[in-house]
């Protein structure tokens, strides 16, 4: 029977770990069960489900890339905002299912999203934010009501995005915690149900899982002058191999060894099933943020060859900290997003995997409806988007906040109190995504401070569950 190298691997892989990874991850998260029904309907229909997670790291200003354009709420808008608001005439129209009684637009560089919005594929989430439990303004000023630790900063906002658990440092995040939970849907059991283009990250970061990183450009990194053309470098492959073949009496030495043998063997099998990937007709911009959704493209055309049934992916853009030169920053930083976005739905709609896969904005916090003098500084609620075929999109999904200072959201130099928790978004996501409602408690310890689990309605509404 004819076979080749990375399918050989991936069976002898799984052979060997795949019984001790499906016993780890699932008595850790107590989901038998729902593993149980996942693997029935993955390999019973072909189901392929992926998210993507593309982070704003220093906070973006997402008051400006949704802003109402109705002239009563647009002039409260540019009232507060001053200096930092953008002309209303230069807004994208958009026209959401529930207005809400007003009229909104996007950021002018957000040209693909609005037509995505527009096509039903693209949702917002307005004011969200991370919550411990509900809190009013008048529980935030008594000290009555629980905040987020370390709210405003940085290092602190983007743990807690990433592990929802805003309460605590952690060094698990939520990502991770469902590849625990759901690693043994792949038949593949040597790379990572969690792929990252940001490279090392807590919100992939599991119990039992970490990420497996790329990066834009080339894909899967291996051993240097591993497999070159090379005599020298076939010399060294052989070398290699004969070490990290090997047996070792010695546990710890065998441990280690083990670790670079999947290593190598992910690589292998990556490498070789991008390898078979038809180029897609789309052309992708020559940014790195561009770059990293084409790979996940290609990964996502790969994934049958990969044998994958579950994935998610990671890309962080950083450099969000507009304390200065806002309005110039968003408007050069915004396109580079959205002609990613856009370009990466067009290919993924050349393969016909627009609907199974949903890409979902962060950001450690939202920014302050008031200026600085040329930029904004750190806040709390800001708007999220969902997009994706499984979206039920052109809406906006919570209600959209008042913009005037001192109303009974604002705290104070225009820090609003988010409205909807980061838990809810991302239970939706995760409901999706396949973890069963029985587990969100698992993956988000606070969802119940927000969302009844027996409730048969979802924790907000914006995927097709």
């Amino acid at each position: 029977m004819a076979i080749n190298r990375r399918k050989f691997l991936g069976q002898a892989s799984c052979a060997g770990l795949g019984y001790t990874t499906l016993m780890s991850t699932l008595c850790n998260l107590k989901s038998i069960n729902a593993s149980s029904i996942l693997n029935s309907a993955v390999y019973g229909s072909g189901d392929y489900k992926a998210l993507v997670c593309l982070m704003f790291s220093g906070g973006g200003d997402s008051f400006n890339m949704l802003v109402p354009r109705s002239d009563d709420e647009y002039n409260e808008y540019a009232t507060t905002r001053s200096n930092m608001a953008l002309a209303q005439d230069s807004l994208l129209a958009i026209n959401p299912n529930n207005s809400q009684g007003m009229e909104f637009g996007f950021h002018p560089a957000m040209v693909n999203m609005q037509s995505m919005f527009e096509g039903g594929r693209l949702a917002f989430v307005p004011n969200v934010g991370s919550l411990i439990s509900p809190i009013t303004k008048s529980q935030y000023y008594d000290g009555s009501g629980q905040v987020p630790l370390g709210l405003f900063s940085h290092a602190d906002q983007q743990q807690h995005w990433q592990t929802s658990l805003p309460q605590s440092r952690s060094a698990v995040g939520w990502g991770g915690k469902i590849s625990d939970m759901l690693q043994a849907t792949n038949a593949n059991q040597t790379i990572s149900m969690n792929i990252s283009l940001g490279g090392s990250n807590t919100f992939q970061t599991g119990n039992n899982t970490i990420e497996y990183a790329i990066n834009p450009y080339n894909g899967s990194s291996g051993i240097t002058g591993y497999e070159g053309q090379w005599q020298f470098n076939e010399l060294r492959t052989a070398a290699i191999d004969n070490m990290i073949d090997a047996n070792y009496q010695d546990m710890f030495k065998q441990a280690f060894v083990d670790v670079i043998k999947t290593s190598r063997d992910g690589h292998i099998m990556f490498s070789e099933a991008l390898a078979n990937v038809t180029p897609f007709n789309t052309q992708f911009s020559d940014t790195q943020l561009s770059q990293s959704f084409k790979m996940i493209a290609n990964t996502i055309a790969a994934r049958n060859d990969l044998d994958m049934s579950r994935q998610i992916f990671f890309v962080e853009y950083g450099g969000w900290d507009h304390h200065d030169e806002v309005l110039v920053a968003m408007q050069n930083m915004m396109k580079e997003v959205d002609d990613a976005i856009g370009e990466f739905y067009s290919a993924l709609d050349e393969i016909t995997m627009s609907d199974c896969v949903t890409t979902f904005g962060v950001s450690e916090f939202g920014r302050t409806l008031t200026s600085n003098g040329n930029g904004t500084d750190h806040a709390w609620g800001g708007n999220m988007f969902a997009v994706g075929g499984a979206v039920n999109g052109k809406d906006l999904y919570g209600a959209f906040p008042s913009l005037a200072l001192d109303n009974e959201l604002e705290v104070g130099g225009g820090v609003l109190i988010p409205t909807t928790s980061a838990d809810e978004y991302f239970a939706e996501l995760a409901l999706w995504y396949g973890v069963p409602k029985s587990d969100l408690a698992l993956v988000f310890p606070n969802i119940g401070n927000f969302y009844d689990v027996s409730n048969p309605n979802n924790p907000i509404g914006f995927m097709n569950i």
